[in-house]
């Protein structure tokens, strides 16, 4: 995410009330291939309509390849991608109230401990190449951006996740980041 000019961003903004009804708080079964950030998925279904309407901000992984959000929202447009996806989930498994549950501790705790996440998303490139089918093989591309992301820009929107839980907002230009 690039450091905002004014006005400051809050992705929650950009939720209508219709789209709020589509999410729940399903934090008690948060997914931990999940980055941290103010949405998050639970338990969801497994019939891979996320990535039809975010393809940059869901993936499908772990156990029963649910859908989890690989990337925050960077803009309005992403946020009301997510929502759709969240619409589109019949066991209601997306949350935006992330910023509710995360504190800086987790967040740091969830970057130490990514090598987890990352092996768990090798692994599901490894099942979704051996698979036939334009499904399994945009997954597993989705599933290599995610792995980019992880080794690359994630760290810097990190520390700008971690000055939102400090000071309610996310940074703008001039503005100090913590380290992660």
């Amino acid at each position: 995410m690039p450091i905002q000019d004014e006005p400051r961003w809050d992705p929650l903004d950009a939720l209508t009330e219709a789209d709020r009804v589509t999410f729940s708080n399903p934090w008690p079964q948060l997914c931990p291939l999940n980055v941290p950030g103010p949405f998050y998925t639970g338990e969801t279904d497994n019939c891979w309509t996320g990535r039809i309407h975010a393809p940059d901000h869901i993936m499908y992984g772990g156990t029963y390849f649910s859908e989890y959000v690989y990337r925050q929202p960077h803009d309005p447009a992403a946020v009301t991608a997510i929502a759709m996806a969240a619409f589109e989930d019949p066991f209601a498994g997306y949350g935006y109230d992330g910023d509710a549950h995360w504190s800086p501790q987790a967040v740091r705790t969830w970057w130490r401990d990514r090598d987890e996440v990352r092996q768990s998303v090798l692994a599901t490139v490894s099942v979704l190449e051996s698979e036939d089918g334009s499904a399994s093989a945009e997954a597993a591309l989705g599933a290599r951006v995610y792995l980019d992301y992880l080794g690359g820009e994630l760290e810097a929107d990190l520390r700008r996740y971690l000055f939102r839980l400090d000071q309610g907002h996310y940074p703008v230009r001039g503005e100090r980041l913590p380290e992660l």
